[in-house]
């Protein structure tokens, strides 16, 4: 499915896990390392982390844009939060692989009021739409 972009980010990394990621504009430059638990020093930040923090923040604000799209829903209250935890690990075939746990909470909504927008978001998100069928996802509403 071909798309139109309104807007194209870039950014260039160099180093791989141990060297840096710097966005084309210079308003995001990023020194890299690999998680102690991978063997590393810990001294920086992650693909994972980058992804969990993007992938927080577009879910957040594809419910949000959903809200508007679709009256019946309530609207996300201001202080919902998601918290994104994504984790690598080798898969059975070979390679790595992430799976995604997705931490909804929208304060003074009932679940099944917030589950509906949650699932209204995944219909939106970029992320989920771009990972769908190749990450396993798994969402909960607090």
């Amino acid at each position: 499915m071909a798309i139109s972009p309104v807007y194209t980010a870039a950014a260039t990394a160099t180093g791989g896990r141990d060297g840096r990621s710097k966005t084309e504009d210079g308003s995001l430059d990023v020194k890299l390392g690999v998680p102690t638990e991978m063997g590393g020093k810990g001294d920086g930040n992650n693909p994972e982390q980058l992804f969990a923090a993007g992938y927080a923040a577009c879910y957040l604000g594809a419910m949000k844009f959903a809200t508007t799209q679709d009256k019946s829903l309530a609207k996300v209250p201001a202080d919902t939060t998601v918290t994104a935890k994504v984790g690598i690990g080798p898969r059975a075939d070979k390679g790595f692989g992430i799976k995604v746990d997705l931490e909804v909470k929208m304060p003074g909504l009932d679940k099944a009021e917030a589950q509906k927008i949650a699932d209204a978001g995944h219909e939106i998100c970029p992320y989920s739409n771009a990972i769908k069928g190749n990450v396993d996802v798994t969402t909960s509403v607090a």
